[in-house]
């Protein structure tokens, strides 16, 4: 992928994202992460390579530090175009609420009954929690997890 057409897909999801609440756009910006991190060449080659030679409890911590810390990378970049007249300090708290409304839905699915009925009582766990989304993005959360969990 050129350049230009790499910056006009990133345009495109930001775009995207700007027509949202402050909140919905820091999700739908995360929900984009490996697109947003493929169109910036991560991971390299040698990304890979040493992603590879970790262990699952080193591949683990690395993810989780990736996670608690999403507010201080490209992320916050992305939803600061998208929300360019937002103070710093509420764009960093809209990543922090997206990525604990992630792992909240993840981390209440189970899977022991009708699949679909798991994903959505997920999902309104995680809703009851952090209420302040629009329905549309929990129907993208909903989405999301039925696609990485099935």
């Amino acid at each position: 992928m050129d350049t230009q057409s790499a910056e006009d897909e990133v345009s495109a999801i930001i775009a995207g994202a700007a027509k949202q609440p402050l909140l919905d756009a820091a999700y739908a910006l995360w929900r984009q992460r490996y697109r947003l991190e493929t169109i910036a060449g991560h991971p390299t080659a040698e990304e890979v390579r040493v992603n590879r030679t970790l262990t699952p409890e080193q591949f683990s911590v690395q993810y989780r530090y990736q996670r608690d810390h999403a507010h201080e990378g490209p992320m916050f970049g992305y939803l600061k175009r998208a929300h360019p007249r937002t103070d710093d300090d509420a764009i960093r708290q809209a990543i922090i609420t997206a990525v604990k409304f992630e792992d909240e839905y993840n981390k209440h699915f189970d899977w022991n009954r009708d699949f679909w009925d798991c994903v959505v009582r997920a999902v309104a766990h995680a809703a009851r929690r952090y209420p302040n989304y629009l329905e549309t993005t929990y129907r993208d959360a909903r989405n999301d997890l039925a696609y990485y969990m099935k």
